[in-house]
């Protein structure tokens, strides 16, 4: 095995999808800022951006203008190696915000490098998902396809979630300990992560016709 690229710097950023803005606090911002520290154990640094603090505005252009923020979110995103994407699951299905920044994550369809390929072929993104009801794998499972069909790859195990008991009100934030087996998760999904980011920084995918 080539051990230098186990040892490359990589950067990360989490784009929270609470509907809540700051300060409030979040179970979702909680459960990134668990996985970046995760990360952090492989070598990644990087930063956490509420979704909710930011005038993100709908539509699916990389500038919508009238003071978009998601120009700069994208500069962020372009200069990482993994992006990280965190939702509350509400009504069985994630954020409207963590929808729209798929939706606008949907311009990268029109941009590529010089080889055809799109900006976002070289990074590796993984998800993050609490709620109090079941619906995890679904989230999971629409989020992925969303980043995948934008250009990100996903390793083995790229989600760590948690969801309380139905019909109740206790949020991951409001546990004393993490359960052991959400962060056994979020360790899986950090390894197997910043692996992926790694060989994809060092091997890039062939040219595009």
């Amino acid at each position: 095995m080539d051990t230098t690229t186990e040892t490359t710097p990589l950067r990360a950023v989490a784009l929270v999808c609470t509907l809540s803005p700051s300060p409030k606090p979040s179970s979702s911002q909680l459960l990134a800022e668990q996985a970046m520290a995760a990360l952090g154990d492989h070598g990644v640094t990087g930063k956490v951006i509420r979704i909710a603090d930011h005038d993100v505005k709908p539509g699916v252009g990389l500038d919508m203008g009238d003071g978009d923020a998601w120009p700069e979110i994208r500069d962020t995103i372009m200069g990482c190696d993994i992006l990280l994407l965190s939702t509350p699951i509400w009504l069985g299905h994630p954020s409207s915000l963590a929808q729209r920044v798929l939706e606008r994550l949907d311009a990268e369809l029109g941009a590529s490098d010089d080889e055809g390929r799109m900006l976002t072929y070289g990074k590796a993104a993984a998800v993050c998902v609490v709620g109090n009801e079941d619906g995890a794998h679904h989230v999971s499972a629409a989020l992925f396809q969303g980043l995948n069909d934008v250009g990100f790859s996903l390793a083995p195990n790229a989600v760590t979630y948690w969801v309380g008991e139905a019909m109740q009100g206790t949020d991951y934030q409001d546990l004393e300990k993490t359960p052991e087996k959400t962060a056994a998760t979020t360790r899986t999904l950090a390894a197997n992560t910043a692996h992926l980011a790694r060989r994809l920084k060092s091997c890039a995918y062939p040219p595009s016709s």
